[in-house]
């Protein structure tokens, strides 16, 4: 499989740190600490991530009316069902609904997933009929359903009561549900956009616990408690969904944490740990990312998505390591198969490679007869890479359809894009949804022309975003002294970081004292900074060699100061993300 090269040329920019945000930052934080916050905005009262600093959960409209409604069916005992979605971030939503309705009291909850091959997203006409047979009163959907407005209309002659709870952006038409409780509503003014599906879920549950507590029916403490004890499963779906990490979400993520590493954490996210190889004490967001997360994403690709929901609901630890057991059976079919795939996309690829030589930037709608609906993200995701514009990629469905995956770039919401080309052509989309940087559609076979034509016009729109040069950008260059193990735990523990508050990168120049390759494909390092004389340990994973230097000077590497724990031994190293010579 071809790896990205890590010694394609790009623009090395620094970011800049406003001094009189760094000044105003306490004294004893380390000096790189104070100048990576300081460079991402952070006042000194955002460093306080407890509990108390999160979003109240009354300023989220509709978890207040959600909440009642919720109460109503708990008191009729009504049977309600919690729709979830097949990713991570639907299936720790799902999860958390049944566990915190299942905590307050409600005798009569179901859950549902659909499988996206034969139902495809969120709450379709087709599912609210698998659901009825069920006979719920009531329907929460979790992570989905701000764009079904079909389902939800099905739902109503069935004779279900919709609650909608979603993040995802909505349409020019919302679905016409008893409730939504969504962040990105138009006239919302919910000051962190950047909830996830769980997240949402989280403040439902919140709102319901304060409810049920205010009408007497459950104990207040017993309630909070109840909701905080999810807050293992806000940080894991959080960070698995790539949603920015504003203040709000940073708050959710580091209570999730805390409560992981003192050991206070629900049996079946212990046994994703221990499959993982992971120690609870260890875990930082990246662990969540790819530790856990994988194996639920497994689950719902191979649609056994109620085993991993089934596993995060687990009571006993037994049980939990049982699940999860089965789920790293399935994860490693999932990686075979995954690579199997990526081989095919490769071939596909390949004989691409003289088409793709000299595009111009633009935006790119394709489709082979050949490819698998499986392999059409990475295909799109490649080439996106290749001509630096967004991309959609088709391969054959079922019933004369086409099933896609759109890929874009910074500055280019492509979910927008399609939006706008089904609201200016009625009819030329099936189907669509996803996110600014990733979407899937689908359309009909004889229409792919269409679309491609209206994509192409929609694209050249934004002529001023395609084609820019490919930026890194870093938090400036470490002294010889920075280079501890120290310092390394210290950053992994100042964060959360992620997407929209990123993990610390420095740049600097180096001189390369050794270099072999570890794991069959990873290249270890033994480096000297220029400004020192002790070497210090690297890793570029899945490089096998050095990019050649065109020049005799030493190249700078892109890199993060992180821990290495080898044979329970903790290190620092540097993890090399781009090596370029000047």
């Amino acid at each position: 499989m071809t790896e990205p090269d890590i010694s394609i040329r790009r623009l090395i920019h620094r970011r800049s740190v406003p001094r009189e945000l760094e000044r105003a930052l306490p004294l004893d934080l380390h000096p790189v600490l104070r100048r990576v916050f300081a460079s991402r905005q952070v006042s000194p009262a955002e460093l306080d991530v407890s509990l108390a600093a999160m979003i109240p959960v009354g300023r989220l409209p509709g978890a207040g009316e959600a909440a009642e409604l919720l109460a109503e069916a708990r008191q009729q005992q009504d049977p309600v069902m919690v729709l979830g979605d097949f990713d991570a971030d639907g299936a720790t939503a799902t999860a958390l609904m049944m566990t915190c309705l299942r905590g307050f009291g409600f005798n009569h909850v179901s859950y549902l997933v659909p499988d996206r091959f034969r139902y495809g997203y969120g709450l379709s006409p087709e599912i609210a009929e698998l659901a009825a047979q069920q006979k719920p009163a009531l329907i929460v959907t979790v992570d989905n359903g701000i764009s079904s407005r079909e389902g939800v209309e099905r739902c109503r002659r069935l004779g279900i009561k919709v609650i909608v709870t979603d993040h995802h952006l909505p349409g020019s038409e919302l679905p016409r549900a008893h409730i939504i409780v969504n962040p990105n509503l138009p006239d919302s003014g919910f000051p962190s956009k950047n909830l996830c599906g769980v997240g949402v879920a989280f403040y439902v549950a919140a709102a319901l616990g304060r409810r049920l507590a205010d009408q007497g029916l459950i104990d207040a403490g017993e309630a909070r408690q109840v909701c905080a004890d999810c807050l293992d499963l806000v940080a894991l779906g959080t960070v698995a969904d790539l949603v920015a990490l504003d203040r709000n979400n940073r708050v959710l993520i580091a209570q999730g944490l805390r409560r992981i590493r003192a050991g206070r954490v629900r049996p079946g996210i212990q046994a994703l740990f221990d499959c993982a190889g992971r120690q609870t004490a260890d875990v930082s967001t990246g662990d969540l990312a790819f530790a856990i997360a994988p194996r639920l994403n497994a689950a719902g690709r191979l649609t056994h998505m109620s085993l991993g929901i089934d596993c995060l609901l687990a009571g006993e630890a037994q049980q939990a390591a049982r699940l999860a057991r089965r789920l790293d059976q399935l994860n490693a079919e999932r990686r075979e198969l995954q690579t199997r795939m990526q081989d095919q996309a490769e071939r596909h690829l390949e004989a691409l490679e003289d088409w793709m030589t000299g595009l111009r930037p633009g935006g790119y709608c394709l489709y082979n007869a050949d490819w698998h609906q499986g392999i059409v993200g990475l295909v799109a995701s490649r080439i996106r890479e290749r001509v630096n514009g967004p991309v959609v990629a088709f391969a054959p469905g079922d019933n004369g359809m086409l099933k896609g995956s759109a890929r874009s770039i910074n500055g280019i919401n492509v979910r927008d894009v399609i939006a706008a080309i089904s609201i200016k052509q009625p009819g030329l989309v099936e189907k669509f949804g996803g996110h600014a940087m990733a979407a899937g559609i689908t359309l009909a076979q004889e229409r792919l022309e269409s679309f491609r034509e209206a994509f192409d016009e929609e694209i050249s729109r934004y002529s001023e975003e395609i084609g820019r040069p490919d930026i890194t950008w870093t938090d400036g260059g470490l002294s010889s002294e920075d280079f501890s193990l120290d310092l390394a735990e210290l950053i992994r523990r100042s964060g959360p970081w992620g997407q929209g508050f990123p993990e610390p990168v420095f740049d600097n120049q180096f001189e390369i004292v050794d270099q072999r390759v570890v794991g069959g494909h990873h290249l270890k390092l033994e480096l000297r900074p220029l400004s020192g004389r002790e070497t210090v340990d690297a890793i570029a994973f899945n490089q096998e060699k050095l990019p050649t230097p065109s020049t005799d000077v030493c190249p700078t590497l892109i890199y993060r100061l992180d821990v290495n724990i080898f044979r329970q031994q903790r290190s620092h190293q540097l993890v090399v993300e781009h090596i370029q010579y000047d």
